[in-house]
């Protein structure tokens, strides 16, 4: 059989008058309101529901209780003017309830914002003066049930006398009462035994018990008992007292900053009480609103998912829950619990793609036919359904749609595999738990969606891939934040340079937004084309600094640049206000680089970038990083520099991109994180290499040749190759005399059987090929020549002018 909504016996108005009746006809306790509150958020759908009650002022109408989701995601007030135009005023004077959509919450000034197309709001006025305050993300809001309910908690809301002393003077056992200017407190005897503290050695100071608090716990405590960080409204948390033996015992501590009046302090009230009795009476609203809180800091859809866990399955005693988004016909699981693919039915282990399946839709015509419905189905042991869905519970099974916005978000699948015996009680929690599943699904979905559109705009900022290196090997890693939105200034790049040189650079640009983003494109750009110029380390920084300057911008960016001359084995270092540089030795230790360092970019005109060599043996690695790794709010830097050089030294550097997540592992994600790391190996064989000036005299052309010659012969060139080689010579030298002016030089380099001619001069300017010549022309044959013999030639700009090359094989 399976059990729909209006199979129950009583309706839902019923059963939320009978809970509020036992509710009310216990003895009053601190913690009653707050209780009645609770079944708004049950019964009438509520994602937030909150007590407005007038204070010491009449004229002010204080939020005196609440339950639900933080009353900030709704823009709602801890106090509104009851002569206002607010819909709390408005109940509160009129006596009169207001439900209010949308449309009709911007017509009233005090409205904040408005967080959803279906955000409604209901005001009750009660019967003591004051109004409750409910808020739903519904579609149509709240409907006639709803309306119902609502009214019978208004008409159960009592307004509890603070738990501080009273007229009498007198203290209840549990509770206690904090001046916020002396720190005197007065606490209840049962407080003081929770702490071990006979009343006669209790001086009264709030010191003496956060004394015995566990230090870790104290920032929490501070920031409830400390007025700077109170605000006006209730709090609640468990912290940790030590004991004379054994664990630590936890306590649970309730209040609320009572406003001070004329001539008297504000004061924090509210209750301690031993959290270990409390933990094993916890009901399903308490379930419900400890599921409201989790999801409200849910950030994606992983951290949805795992709130639901959580809330569910260990209270429910569950033996399986899977989470999943509803997109087109497939359900795309976010969590599975337990995760392990043999735990699941077949047809979903054969979808199981990525880290979890796509589970088809069209496999389970009775999952979809829930979904069209929009209610919650539970289906007991022995139920026929299809085996995709009878093998997640086959002792009972409940099917939770997740509405969200006006369409289904998602499902929730909840397994048992014992028979289970379900109660009217377990579907009002699976009902409430859905709604807010669902609207907290469709948060955290566009929060996922937003992340990964900046992730995607970074990435097409930095390199798509990195260039394969003779001698070395270079990894890679970029991380973004996970702490917002916004795209940060990270940015690494590797640059093959001429004579087997590479650049390597990683800077950060200061700020998290565009323009630090666009700011970062374009410093890579223009350090990648200063670089390829052939200008020195301390130049390409220093035309890097010049140019942010002159884009008159308010932001500055750090920059280290390493020029590894991988023939040789060594390197030059300039920073310019980045991190030192981590280098692994073969040997297996690590130290980190105490190379000089200049300014950040774009701070100083006249900056100076000294160069620091370093000496590479093959199999070392150089780290270069970011601040996001090595810092924290819990870390300081040169900790973390530390650290990275002990993991650095620990790692195998043969597996160089297994180094790099491992480094990664330990950020701290509050900032944007960029990883580079390059092995040196050497090169197995070493370019011959060899250089001539060329003088302006009339045989210089001559002269080149001959060196050509004699240089080419000593290295073993056959003679095919080496009269092709005399005439790219003769060629490029006599153009670089004929159309340009200033020194040139010709260099000559053999590896592999590949053969290099090139001629460097002053010009920027590169040869053109003519398109077509005639018999009359008397010059422009030289570059058809030297395009006919060899197999590639080009130009590449080099520091003050151009170089012309030519490649020809000897083989």
């Amino acid at each position: 059989m399976v059990y729909e909504g209006a199979a129950i016996s009583r309706t839902r108005a019923e059963r939320a008058e009978a809970a509020l009746a036992s509710l009310t006809a216990t003895p009053a306790t601190a913690d009653r309101l707050r209780r009645v509150l609770e079944q708004a958020l049950v019964f009438a759908g509520a994602s937030f529901a909150g007590v407005y009650t007038p204070g010491d002022d009449p004229a002010l109408l204080r939020l005196a209780e609440s339950a639900g989701l933080p009353r900030t995601l709704y823009g709602l007030r801890d106090g509104y003017p009851a002569s206002g135009a607010s819909p709390v005023a408005e109940a509160h004077r009129t006596g009169r309830p207001r439900w209010c959509g949308p449309d009709e919450l911007a017509g009233f000034p005090d409205a904040r914002r408005t967080p959803s197309p279906d955000f409604s709001l209901a005001a009750l006025p009660l019967g003591h003066g004051g109004c409750l305050l409910a808020v739903c993300e519904h579609p149509g809001g709240f409907g006639t049930d709803d309306r119902a309910c609502l009214e019978l908690i208004a008409r159960a809301v009592a307004v509890p006398v603070p738990g501080a002393a009273g007229d009498t003077g007198e203290l209840r056992e549990d509770a206690f009462s904090l001046a916020m200017d002396t720190g005197r407190v007065e606490v209840g005897d049962a407080i003081l035994r929770l702490f071990g503290i006979p009343r006669n050695d209790f001086d009264g100071r709030v010191d003496t018990l956060l004394g015995h608090a566990v230090p870790e716990d104290l920032p929490a405590l501070m920031s409830v008992v400390e007025a700077d960080h109170m605000s006006i409204g209730d709090r609640e948390l468990e912290f940790r007292i030590l004991q004379p033996t054994g664990a630590p015992k936890w306590l649970r501590l309730r209040g609320r900053l009572v406003p001070g009046g004329e001539g008297r302090p504000a004061r924090l009230v509210g209750t301690v009480a031993d959290a270990s009795t409390l933990r094993s009476d916890v009901t399903d609203v308490a379930r419900v609103q400890r599921l409201a809180a989790a999801l409200a800091t849910a950030g994606t859809v992983k951290d949805v998912g795992q709130a639901v866990v959580a809330a569910l399955r260990r209270p429910l005693q569950a033996d399986r829950i899977a989470l999943a988004e509803l997109e087109n016909d497939r359900l795309v699981v976010t969590v599975l619990d337990p995760p392990a693919p043999e735990a699941w039915p077949e047809v979903w282990r054969s979808e199981w793609r990525t880290e979890w399946p796509d589970a088809p839709v069209r496999a389970m015509p009775t999952l979809s036919a829930a979904l069209r419905e929009g209610r919650a189905r539970i289906w007991p042991a022995g139920s026929p359904l299809e085996p995709a869905l009878a093998e997640v519970g086959p002792g009972g099974l409940a099917v939770l749609p997740l509405p969200a916005g006006g369409r289904m978000a998602g499902a929730c699948l909840i397994g048992w595999d014992r028979p289970r015996d379900f109660g009217p009680d377990e579907r009002a929690l699976l009902t409430a738990c859905a709604g807010l599943t669902g609207q907290a699904l469709l948060r955290a979905h566009a929060f996922d969606a937003e992340h990964e559109l900046v992730g995607m705009l970074q990435r097409t900022l930095l390199p798509r891939r990195l260039p394969r290196l003779p001698g070395a090997v270079a990894v890679a890693r970029y991380l973004p934040t996970t702490a917002g939105l916004e795209v940060g200034g990270d940015w690494y790049d590797v640059i093959p340079l001429a004579d087997n040189h590479v650049a390597l650079v990683i800077g950060d640009v200061q700020g998290h937004n565009a323009g630090a983003a666009t700011l970062m494109g374009q410093m890579r750009t223009a350090l990648r084309a200063y670089a390829t110029e052939g200008h020195t380390p301390d130049v390409v920084v220093a035309h890097a600094n010049r140019l942010l300057l002159e884009m008159e911008t308010d932001l500055f960016a750090t920059c280290a640049y390493v020029d590894v001359d991988v023939e040789q084995g060594t390197a030059w270092c300039v920073r310019a206000g980045h991190l030192q540089p981590v280098l692994r030795h073969p040997d297996g230790t690590a130290e980190i680089v105490q190379a000089e360092g200049g300014p950040p970019l774009g701070v100083l005109a006249q900056a100076e970038f000294p160069i620091t060599p370093l000496r590479l043996q093959p199999g070392t690695v150089l780290a270069l990083t970011t601040d996001g790794l090595v810092e924290s709010a819990e870390a300081d830097l040169d900790a973390g520099m530390e650290r990275l050089a002990r993991e650095l030294a620990a790692a195998d550097p043969a597996h160089l991109g297994l180094v790099a997540d491992t480094l990664l592992s330990g950020a701290h994600r509050g900032d944007d994180v960029a990883l580079l790391l390059v092995r040196y190996d050497g090169m197995a064989v070493r370019p011959l290499r060899e250089s001539w000036t060329v003088w302006r005299v009339p045989e210089a052309v001559r002269h080149a040749r001959r060196f050509t010659r004699r240089t080419l012969r000593v290295w073993g060139v056959s003679q095919d190759a080496l009269d092709a080689a005399l005439l790219v010579v003769s060629e490029l030298v006599t153009n670089a005399l004929v159309h340009t002016g200033g020194p040139v030089r010709l260099d000559l380099s053999l590896i592999n059987h590949r053969l290099r001619l090139a001629v460097a001069d002053t010009s920027p300017r590169s040869p053109v090929k003519p398109t077509s010549i005639g018999w009359e022309a008397t010059g422009g044959r030289g570059i058809l020549l030297v395009e006919a013999v060899s197999d590639a030639w080009g130009t590449v700009p080099v520091s003050g002018g151009k170089q012309v090359w030519a490649d020809l094989p000897t083989g």
